[in-house]
């Protein structure tokens, strides 16, 4: 478990269920008389009354777990002397319904634990990923030292004053005679792990966020604890933090570079790792699904596909020279013009004026249809520009796009969720894997992959080379505003946006730099012990010309 949402309330157990050192450490700190009291104890509230007068301030409290039960079950929190009758009155009627097993069993099923949890088997969920039933002795003594202030003492919130109170409670325990002091030393050494996110896991709180947006849409109303299984690698989605952490750490000031966000899929699309931001506690909006950018160049390729589809091949040759549209004429980034080049070559080199003229040629409608059947589903604007990137887009949709490629031609919807089931273990939902059909044929996935190759080996994403096949292209915005990379291999679609959340310029960075840099390490990290394999598309190719009989090396993807 990476995340919670809303109020979690766990299974009712039985105090026979609980392990004996949960309610032992519970009634240490709270209530060490509850067995011998008749839901009122007169000896704790002259206690209580002598330790506040002798130290002039409230530090203790004289109710019993049986009233404090009756203030949660019926009563508000005010503090008057009319709740308080209420609440004395209450206790004695509970204790006269129920037997102390039964009242302890009752308060500890519903007592607020912090991080939306109540319960003592939510909270066990909650902080340490299992049920009530198997906790340690020290997750009961920090179960119950959160229930003085939830969620101050919230280990969510900071682990110190946490494990500072749980001791305090192992103290107690031992001073009670409910557990002798080597074993409570022995669980203060040991401590506990937090189940993963409860400790501060804040990066994949924008996955998390993303995917409980959905939830509604696929089980209608919520009125129930729910388990949602996802798509997402906690190694992949590490590194992933780690390295857009390291590289924001390393160049951000000096290129004026604040923010960035990742996207890893599978090749079906579902999501193994997304990075919303620099810092999740310091913004919450997703810049991987939320931010509506500028592609720039990264959007070439669905230019070239288009031309693909309207029976153009990669060594077709195409004018990168000057072009004028309507009275604007595009120049290319570098300012340099390469005369007749083949489709491959000015995708390589990201020909602006190249890019242009092709799209022209073949029609932008042809351009903005090939763009829709990949996945794009942000507004896309008929103008001479468009082949150039400049309709804004999420780096979701944009990588889901190149997922089509790399996975051979089918349409990927890039998704999170797997299943969503109730906490009995009734399934509500489950991903059918059913994608949006074949978008371009095999052949044109290959040609297209190669092309994109060749940005990696000879053109402008040079930095992103990996020790394996791989392709996939650049992307620069107007004033260097948006620096993008998106690429794959036969095992990961990756995507990765540079840039500032206000629009201003960076220093000069493009989709060939830091882009590329960071997919480069996160791709490389996320690989090691994965054997090199063709990319998929070259690799049906070859299977399909095989079948029919055609020498493998009897059509060229160049």
């Amino acid at each position: 478990m990476f995340a919670t949402s809303g109020q979690l309330h766990g299974e009712p157990l039985t105090i026979r269920e609980m392990p004996a050192h949960l309610p032992r450490a519970v009634l240490a700190i709270e209530d060490r008389r509850f067995y011998h009291h008749f839901g009122v104890d007169p000896w704790g509230l002259a206690r209580a009354a002598v330790t506040n007068l002798l130290t002039g301030r409230v530090v203790q409290g004289g109710s019993t777990i049986t009233q404090q039960l009756a203030k949660n079950l019926f009563l508000t929190p005010e503090r008057s002397f009319d709740r308080k009758a209420k609440e004395l009155l209450l206790a004695l009627w509970l204790e006269r319904k129920f037997s102390k097993d039964e009242i302890l069993a009752i308060y500890l099923n519903r007592v607020y634990f912090g991080a939306g949890t109540y319960g003592v088997d939510a909270a066990a969920w909650r902080y340490f990923g299992h049920s009530a039933r198997e906790v340690t002795i020290y997750q009961a003594a920090m179960l119950a030292g959160l229930l003085k202030a939830p969620s101050r003492l919230s280990p969510a919130r900071d682990r110190k004053p946490a494990d500072a109170r749980a001791r305090q409670v192992l103290a107690s325990m031992v001073d009670a005679g409910f557990v002798d002091s080597a074993k409570a030393a022995g669980a203060a050494k040991q401590g506990t792990a937090l189940a993963l996110g409860a400790g501060g896991n804040t990066g994949s709180r924008y996955f998390a966020d993303w995917v409980l947006d959905q939830v509604a849409g696929y089980v209608g109303y919520i009125g129930k604890d729910l388990i949602v299984a996802t798509t997402l690698e906690p190694g992949l989605q590490r590194l992933a933090e780690q390295e857009v952490t390291a590289i924001l750490t390393r160049e951000g000031k000096a290129r004026n570079v604040a923010q960035a966000s990742l996207v890893a899929l599978d090749l079906d699309g579902g999501i193994r790792a997304m990075v919303g931001g620099r810092d999740y506690v310091d913004s919450q909006f997703n810049r991987a699904t939320q931010a509506l950018r500028q592609p720039g160049s990264a959007f070439k390729t669905f230019v070239y596909l288009a031309a693909l589809q309207d029976g153009w091949k990669p060594t077709d040759v195409i004018e990168d020279a000057p072009v004028t549209v309507r009275n604007w004429s595009p120049v290319n980034i570098d300012g340099k013009y390469r005369g007749s080049i083949s489709l491959a070559q000015a995708l390589a080199h990201s020909s602006n004026v190249a890019t242009v003229r092709l799209s022209e040629q073949i029609g932008r409608n042809r351009v903005i249809e090939t763009a829709r059947r990949v996945g794009l589903s942000s507004t896309l604007e008929n103008h001479p520009s468009l082949p150039l990137g400049v309709d804004e887009v999420t780096l979701l949709e944009l990588t889901g796009g190149y997922g089509a490629i790399a996975n051979g031609g089918q349409g990927v919807l890039p998704y999170g969720i797997r299943e969503i089931r109730e906490s009995n273990g009734a399934v509500l939902y489950r991903h059918g894997h059913s994608g949006i059909g074949p978008v371009m044929s095999p052949q044109e996935a290959a040609q297209i992959t190669d092309m994109l190759s060749r940005v990696i080996e000879e053109g402008t994403g040079r930095a992103a080379k990996l020790t394996r096949p791989a392709a996939g292209k650049t992307g620069t915005s107007q004033d260097f505003r948006d620096a993008w990379f998106i690429g794959f291999t036969s095992d990961l679609v990756t995507g990765v946006w540079l840039g500032n959340d206000d629009g201003k310029p960076m220093t000069k960075v493009t989709g060939g730099a830091l882009p590329a840099q960071l997919w480069r390490g996160f791709m490389e990290r996320s690989h090691q012990g994965l054997p090199p394999r063709p990319l998929v598309a070259h690799s049906l190719v070859r299977i399909q010309q095989a079948a029919s009989g055609t020498p493998v090396n009897a059509v060229s993807l160049d």
